[in-house]
């Protein structure tokens, strides 16, 4: 048996100041590569690191095998119903069963050491709320049921207060809700009682709930995981088996009725699939069980009313703490909105009076930032004149017309802007404030914290933007009004808003160009020649932009994340040094450059009523190069109709300059290929990271990936392999 008092040092780490280990990942990837799947839990941060030379006799894995470390979180409050406390012993009794399952290595106060699952989350490659591929059902019943088949005896000791009789349904379900009274409701009733009272929810809804059930069909219990959702189940690389379900830290012991009921919501299925999983797991445990699914038509609906109870508590929760730390107007409006929204789901079993309206509901969050030190006033409006501190940015000169104290008024707008003037792309905040004064409205635009991006900026979008300007073309783009920095090193830019009115989201066309915009799409793209682009790229005009635009995309599948390297692998991408010698096979004529706006997906083009048809916003990927390649990557990002193709395609070459159209016709698809074989590895690493995915052309492109994928792999000449899991590519489609 593994030592269980493995040194912390020797994994690389060290308990930190306050008592917590600390994960020190020197000489390791960094760290959003090497935290691969769910950066944390529950209760625990996890690190995939590899074993260390020293550890590795105390663990009895090779060097450089990956393990697990799950480090507690000290800032985690109790949302959470737990039965047990020591997951190691639950791995232990699991692993004798089911020994495909994750194995407690080593053990100390502070952290814990889990062998590593080669695979892909479920959640990276079927997100959301998608249906799940019908074979992929059936495998995640057999794991529901398969927990039936732990011994007993081998779990660790149930509580006390557990019901004697290991059949007793109702008991079981009273002492859940219980145990949810005592664990989140009341652990928590210092911080969020009031917050809890303010609306509407009584102090004894959990109980009166258990008070209130019906007798209910005895059932045999057994070990239940108690948190099957996506991000826990792995679709592992070698296939046997094809999937295994991570953290068994909220496991318990009892009514496998439990498990589906918890796994049904936790998971997202759309409406319609869930009749189809519910029997699914009905054969699957009918199979091991029998007596298991007696009375599931009847009873079934009072664990998905009390999931659906006790939920209400730790969203209203995390809520508040998310707007604890973000007070802003616009962060208020969505809270106000989720609060509402949990309140609604848990109305019924928690026999909840006439819900709150979002005032009172507002009201009540703005009383409970104040009792912890906030001042409301700023976030509502009242602090509307309050200046930030902000640097200008000395790389954009001042604007005309728009002074200092204009920034100023529009950084204090910002802070209290509402939701509904908030865009977020996959890389940027974009808030729509209107000045004083009759002035125009304005945006400003802020990087979003934490947001990777894979693909590189080449040019600064300020100075792409005055650059048009300063050519005076007919080319509909924001102006750039000003540049800085403010809350510290937080960079933002003020453009103006090209929407019809600050309150009305702008008009993209995300169905595809209609025959007026296209004409007005290439219009500009024509007058973007003229533009003068030595003084943004000097070394422009050399040529090969076709090799350097291959050798960026091989660049990028090079420093990809690990996890995502290996998924690509898996299904038939091949690695950086392959992949350049496949792409440089192809050659396109070299024609004059000019300036790109490098990235025309729908949501960067507004619609607008005039000849132009389109403003181009979003310009922080512009780069100087063939032209033919901007009308080819706007055709690849956004849908479009036959006719609307060659619509563009005869107008581009009718209206460009020649010395920008030669042999275009041979060239055009060796861009649409490289685009095809770009998204498959893009669109696979957001998947696997999650980066991005709230933003409407990400979500359109994961959307499609399965169709992406084999596109990709025809382009690229390779046949899609047969992977070791043949459900990778199930999940995927």
């Amino acid at each position: 048996m593994v030592d269980p008092s493995v040194p912390l040092s020797l994994l690389g780490e060290r308990p930190a100041d306050d008592g917590t280990a600390s994960v020190l990942l020197c000489g390791f990837a960094d760290t959003a590569a090497s935290t691969g799947r769910a950066a944390s839990g529950h209760h625990n941060r996890n690190y995939v690191l590899p074993v260390t030379p020293a550890v590795a006799p105390l663990l009895r894995r090779p060097p450089g095998t990956p393990v697990t470390v799950r480090v507690p979180r000290s800032d985690a409050p109790s949302v959470v119903i737990r039965t047990w406390h020591d997951e190691a012993a639950v791995l232990r009794a699991v692993h004798a069963a089911l020994p495909h399952t994750p194995e407690c290595l080593a053990e100390q106060p502070g952290f814990a050491v889990h062998s590593y699952v080669e695979g892909a989350p479920l959640s990276a490659l079927c997100p959301g709320d998608k249906p799940v591929d019908s074979l992929l059902v059936q495998e995640l019943a057999g794991l529901l049921a398969g927990t039936a088949l732990v011994p007993p005896e081998t779990l660790p000791p149930l509580p006390d207060d557990w019901p004697a009789d290991h059949t007793d349904s109702r008991g079981f379900l009273r002492t859940l809700a219980g145990l949810a009274d005592r664990q989140v409701r009341r652990a928590n009733e210092a911080d969020f009682g009031g917050l809890f009272a303010d609306l509407g929810i009584p102090a004894g809804a959990l109980l009166s709930f258990a008070e209130n059930l019906p007798a209910l069909t005895r059932r045999p219990y057994g070990l239940l995981h108690g948190d099957l959702h996506r991000d826990n189940l792995i679709v592992s690389y070698a296939g046997d088996p094809p999937l295994v379900c991570l953290d068994w830290e909220l496991a318990t012991y009892g009514d496998p009725l439990h498990d589906l009921a918890t796994h049904l919501v936790r998971m997202r299925y759309p409406d319609h699939q869930r009749p189809e999983v519910i029997e699914a797991w009905a054969r699957a445990m009918g199979e091991v069980r029998p007596a298991a699914v007696d009375g599931l038509d009847r009873d079934l609906r009072h664990y998905l009313a009390f999931e659906h109870a006790q939920s209400v508590y730790p969203d209203i929760m995390r809520t508040a703490r998310s707007l604890e730390t973000s007070p802003t107007r616009r962060r208020l409006d969505e809270a106000t909105v989720e609060v509402r929204r949990a309140l609604l789901t848990a109305q019924r079993p928690l026999r909840l009076r006439v819900l709150p309206p979002a005032g009172e509901i507002e009201q009540a969050l703005l009383r409970w930032l104040a009792a912890r030190g906030h001042d409301p006033a700023g976030i509502v409006g009242a602090g509307r004149d309050r200046v930030p501190a902000w640097r200008p940015d000395e790389r954009l000169p001042g604007t005309p017309g728009f002074r200092r104290e204009h920034v100023e008024e529009v950084l204090a707008a910002e802070a209290v802007a509402p939701a509904h003037r908030v865009f977020e792309g996959s890389a940027h905040r974009n808030v729509v404030v209107q000045p004083s004064n009759g002035r125009p409205p304005v945006v400003v635009r802020r990087r979003l914290p934490g947001a990777p991006r894979r693909e590189r900026s080449y040019l600064s979008e300020h100075a792409v933007l005055r650059a048009i300007e300063a050519s005076k073309i007919p080319v509909s783009a924001p102006r750039a009004l000003a540049l800085g920095t403010s809350h510290g090193d937080d960079h933002f830019a003020v453009h103006t808003y090209v929407g019809t009115h600050p309150d009305q989201p702008p008009v993209h066309p995300v169905r595809g160009l209609r025959p007026r915009e296209a004409d007005g799409l290439v219009d500009q793209l024509c007058a973007l020649t003229e533009v003068d682009y030595r003084h943004l790229d000097p070394t422009a005009g050399e040529g090969r932009f076709h090799t350097w635009l291959t050798e960026q995309l091989v660049l990028l599948v090079r420093h990809l994340s690990p996890q995502t390297g290996q998924l690509a692998r898996g299904l038939g991408l091949p690695g950086p040094r392959v992949l350049r010698q496949v792409l440089l096979r192809h050659r396109v004529t070299e024609r004059t450059p000019t300036l790109l706006h490098g990235d025309l997906n729908p949501w960067n083009l507004v619609c607008r009523p005039d000849r132009l048809g389109v403003t181009l916003i979003d310009w922080e990927m512009a780069v100087v190069g063939d032209p033919l390649y901007d009308l080819v990557r706007h055709l690849h990002l956004t849908p479009t109709r036959p006719e609307i193709r060659e619509r563009l395609f005869r107008r581009w070459e009718a209206r460009m300059p020649p010395q920008h159209t030669v042999n275009w016709r041979e060239d055009w698809r060796v861009y649409r290929w490289l685009e095809l074989i770009r998204s498959a590895y893009l669109d696979l690493d957001r998947l696997v990271t999650g980066a991005g995915l709230d933003a409407p052309n990400v979500r359109r492109a994961v959307d499609s990936y399965a169709g992406t994928l084999t596109a990709a792999t025809a382009a690229l000449g390779r046949p899609l392999p047969a992977p070791a899991n043949p459900y990778l590519l199930r999940a995927l489609t």
